[in-house]
Order: structure tokens, then C-alpha cells, then sequence
């Protein structure tokens, strides 16, 4: 009997396209209305899903026309820097949902829930190991190197005022730049020590990824969009080749110093490496120890990232609001002058800087660094009163619980650091509603880092500027990942 080999390849390649069809249909259309009816049923409320775009249009048209605009200092602050999310939860209620694409996210802003999702990383999203955070624990050897970065800071500052023989001069100057650098500059020589200058490349690189996120959000959940030959995919996907092509010459190289003797293991990246030399070594060939080249890659990019954003935005909302609040800027400097003097701040002595504690923490609740963090069970969860199917993902609102009357008061959009003054639990009552770096066990990794390098900061800068809001100051904090000055932080500088 003649075989049809021809007929058989047509009705092969026939059933192929009918099961990636099927597939397609289930994907963008079938499973998204059935994971909505199932919210629903629950009691959950939020838009009809929209074939394959759900929510993204809207979302992206509202924070678009948001972003530009600016604010008082006293506005509340939701609305703006979280503007659909807001009008979500005040159209649809506290237990309301929102479609990234064909997926929906719960939003979640009753501490309670986040408390039970931060603190069940095997539920919601399993931990990976932490090296860096084992590497960073110990920052006092770090301090030297902040303090260099943090002086060659300000030294740029007192250069401004060289030509000028009046000490009632002021400078007027956009600090956020000079911040932005400053963390960047720090991270690269606590990173990589000798190598800083390749990690200042680095960290313009990370940057312009971050913009480049942005422009393709819309179209981020779609499967393979990132293989579309597009100009930021492009451009993307040239950074990301440079960034590891630099990380792996500067660990090529340290590998190679570290064979030599030629290291002492003062920077995150020599004292990763022995950490993890040291883990193969007392494990032998045992699968799954230590840690890879890529898996190092991977731990620099991401303390990078995690480290410059997260100080940076901390010190320029800080000094935002002491310009504004001169009271709380006086107060701090006459304490650091009791604690430090005119001499550099030391690690020993920072735990003696409880007013500056107190206003960092107040300015890490109103303006927490990332306003939105995201989590994803690994499987169908018992949430509270909910079952959550595989497929649901989960938006904490950070911003919003930091910002909620019912939780702080009614005073929750004035700036008073005094809420801290018996520190964190008391100023929360007990509740999980101060969470700038996350909690629990993927607590931030930068946590230690980014309050040390802070407070060493402000020190400095208080040593040796006073600093008001310049007129042409305009407030517009947004979230452009990280909650960032829109229009920089316009200050009058003074000389002391």
C-alpha cells in the first residue's frame, strides 16, 4: 500500500495549527474571562476584561497625563503618584483587581494581607538565595568609601561658591543629579573597589534600561515582544549585552588578581567571590553549589539597581522636605553637630542619630522609594477570606498604605517625624504598615546600606550647607519604577 507521506505532513502541520490556535484562544480569551468570573464569585470587582490589552490603555493614558503635573507639598499623595490605582480602589472598592494584558493582579493595601504575602516567600514567590546579602552584611568596612563619595559631593557643591567673597551667598542648584551620581559613584567603588570607573558605565547603562522599560510597558505581557526587532527592543538588547560584557571583564579580571594574591577582599565583589570560592570548596562537586559567573552577573545588576535608586530618592526627598520644614533641618544639624562635630561621621556613632532615624523614616513614608511591589503564588493560595487560582497575581500598594488616614491619622499628609520617636512599632501600632523595603524574608537587600550611606549623607551635608526650596522648585514625584523628582529638587544652598 502507497503511502501518502504528503498528506500525512498536511494533516500533521493541519493539527499543529489548530492546537496553537486553541492555545492562542485559551490564553488571550477563555482562561482570562474564567479567572474573572472566579474573582467575582468572591465578591471582587474591577473592569470586564478587554481582549489581550485588559487594563493597559487606560492605565497608561492616566499615568501619562499625571506624570507632568505638579503638586503642593500638603496634597495628598495617592492620587498623584498613584493615580489609577486610586481610582480603581475608589470605584471599585478595597477588593478590586486590574488586567496587566490577559492577566489580572489583585490590589492589595489591608496590611494584614501584605503581611501574610511578605512573610510566605514559598507561597508567594519562592526566595532565591541571597549572597549579596550575605556580603553586605557587615557595612562598616563600607563607610570609608561613602564617606569619599559623599565628599567629593559636596565638595563640587562648595566649588560653586569659590568666586564669591559674601557668605550670605546662595547657590541655586538642582541636587537631584548631584544625588544620582553620588549613589551611583558609591555603589560602583563599594562594588568594585578599583574597578569604579568601569562601574560608573554600568550604572548609565542600568539607567537607561529602566526609561526603556517604560516606553514598551504595554506591550511587556505579550509573549515574545521582546524578540520584535523594535528600536528600544534594540536598544535594550545592546545595553544588556554591554552591561555583562563590562561585569565579566571586571570578574575575569578579579579572578584572575584573586589567584595572584593580589586582592585583600575589601569591595562586595571580592568578598562575593571568596564567599562563594570557599562554598565550592567546602561542598567539593556537590550540584548546586556556589554560584556561576552569570549567577554573579546577575547579583551586581541587581544590587545596583536595588542600592542607587533606593538612597538617592531617599536623600532628595529628605532634603526636599527639610527645605520645606526648616524646624526639622535645624534640629538636625545641631544634633550631628553634638554627635560628630566638624569631624567625619563614623560608624560607630551613626546609632546616635535619632532625630535624623526619625526624619528619614517619616520621609521613607511618605515618598517609600518603590510605591508598588508585585508577587506571584507559585500555586492556588488561601488568601484571607480568598481563594486565589494560579494565574492571579498580586500588586501590594505600598504608597497607598503609607499614605492612609485610618492607619496614621488625619494628619497622615503633614511631615512629622515625631511619629518615629519610639521608633517603627510604635509609630505603626503594632500594624505591618511601614514597609519601605519590603518585609520579611525578601526583605530589600540594600536595607543596611541604603540607611547607613543616609544618614552619612545628610550628615556631611548638613556639616556644611543650609538649604531652602528655590521658587522655580515645582513638587512632582512619580513613579517611573522608583518614585523620582519629575522636575529635579531646585534648591538655594548656603555655605556655613
Amino acid at each position: 500500500m502507497e503511502v501518502n507521506f504528503g498528506s500525512i505532513l498536511v494533516s500533521i502541520l493541519f493539527m499543529g495549527l489548530i492546537t496553537l490556535s486553541l492555545k492562542i484562544v485559551n490564553w488571550v480569551w477563555l482562561r482570562p474571562k474564567k479567572l474573572e468570573l472566579f474573582l467575582r464569585k468572591q465578591g471582587l470587582n474591577g473592569n470586564p476584561y478587554k481582549l489581550l490589552i485588559g487594563d493597559m490603555k487606560q492605565l497608561i493614558s492616566v499615568m501619562e497625563k499625571e506624570r507632568p503635573v505638579s503638586i503642593q507639598l500638603s496634597d495628598h499623595l495617592p492620587p498623584h503618584i498613584l493615580p489609577y490605582y486610586h481610582q480603581t480602589r475608589t470605584k471599585f472598592g478595597e477588593n478590586s483587581f486590574i488586567w496587566f494584558g490577559p492577566s489580572p493582579r489583585l490590589v492589595i493595601a489591608d496590611p494584614q494581607l501584605m503581611k501574610e504575602i511578605l512573610t510566605k516567600p514559598d507561597v508567594f514567590q519562592k526566595p532565591r538565595p541571597d549572597p549579596i546579602g550575605e556580603a553586605i552584611a557587615d557595612c562598616s568596612n563600607m563607610v570609608p568609601a561613602i564617606r569619599l563619595s559623599c565628599s567629593n559631593m559636596v565638595d563640587k557643591w562648595e566649588a560653586l561658591f569659590s568666586s564669591s567673597t559674601d557668605k550670605s551667598s546662595c547657590e541655586e542648584i538642582d541636587v537631584w543629579p548631584y544625588l544620582d551620581n553620588l549613589s551611583g559613584d558609591l555603589i560602583s567603588r563599594v562594588a568594585f573597589g578599583s574597578s569604579h570607573e568601569q562601574g560608573g558605565k554600568i550604572f548609565e547603562l542600568q539607567k537607561d534600561q529602566v526609561k526603556l522599560v517604560l516606553e514598551i510597558m504595554q506591550f511587556i505581557f505579550i509573549p515574545g515582544w521582546r524578540f520584535v526587532p523594535t528600536k528600544a527592543n534594540k536598544r535594550m538588547k545592546a545595553n544588556a549585552k554591554e552591561i555583562e560584557s563590562l561585569l565579566r571583564g571586571i570578574i575575569d579580571q578579579r579572578q584572575k588578581a584573586m589567584e595572584k594574591g593580589e586582592v585583600n577582599g575589601d569591595d562586595l565583589l571580592s568578598t562575593l567571590m571568596e564567599s562563594n570560592r570557599r562554598e565550592i570548596d567546602e561542598n567539593g562537586s556537590k550540584k548546586n553549589m556556589g554560584m556561576s559567573i552569570d549567577d554573579v552577573i546577575k547579583e551586581c545588576r541587581l544590587f545596583y539597581f536595588a542600592g542607587s535608586e533606593t538612597t538617592s530618592l531617599l536623600l532628595v526627598w529628605t532634603m526636599v522636605m527639610l527645605s520645606k520644614h526648616q524646624e526639622w533641618q535645624t534640629r538636625a544639624r545641631e544634633e550631628v553637630s553634638q554627635v560628630f562635630g566638624n569631624n567625619e561621621p563614623t560608624f560607630d556613632a551613626l546609632n546616635r542619630l535619632k532625630i535624623v532615624t526619625m526624619i528619614l523614616n517619616e520621609v521613607l513614608r511618605m515618598y517609600p522609594p518603590a510605591p508598588v511591589i508585585s508577587r506571584t503564588p507559585t500555586k492556588t493560595v488561601k488568601l484571607g477570606d480568598m481563594i486565589l487560582p494560579l494565574g492571579v497575581d498580586l500588586l501590594l500598594i505600598i504608597g497607598l498604605v503609607h499614605n492612609d488616614p485610618k492607619i496614621w491619622g488625619d494628619d497622615v499628609n503633614e511631615f512629622k517625624p515625631e511619629r518615629f520617636s519610639d521608633g517603627i512599632s510604635s509609630a505603626t501600632k503594632g500594624q505591618f504598615s511601614f514597609i519601605p523595603f519590603s518585609l520579611g524574608p525578601r526583605v530589600c537587600i540594600g536595607q543596611q546600606f541604603a540607611m547607613i550611606e543616609a544618614k552619612i549623607a545628610m550628615a556631611m551635608i548638613l556639616q556644611r550647607f543650609s538649604f531652602e526650596l528655590s521658587p522655580s522648585y515645582l513638587h512632582a514625584p512619580f513613579p517611573i519604577l522608583t518614585l523620582q523628582p519629575q522636575y529635579g529638587a531646585r534648591l538655594l544652598l548656603h555655605k556655613l
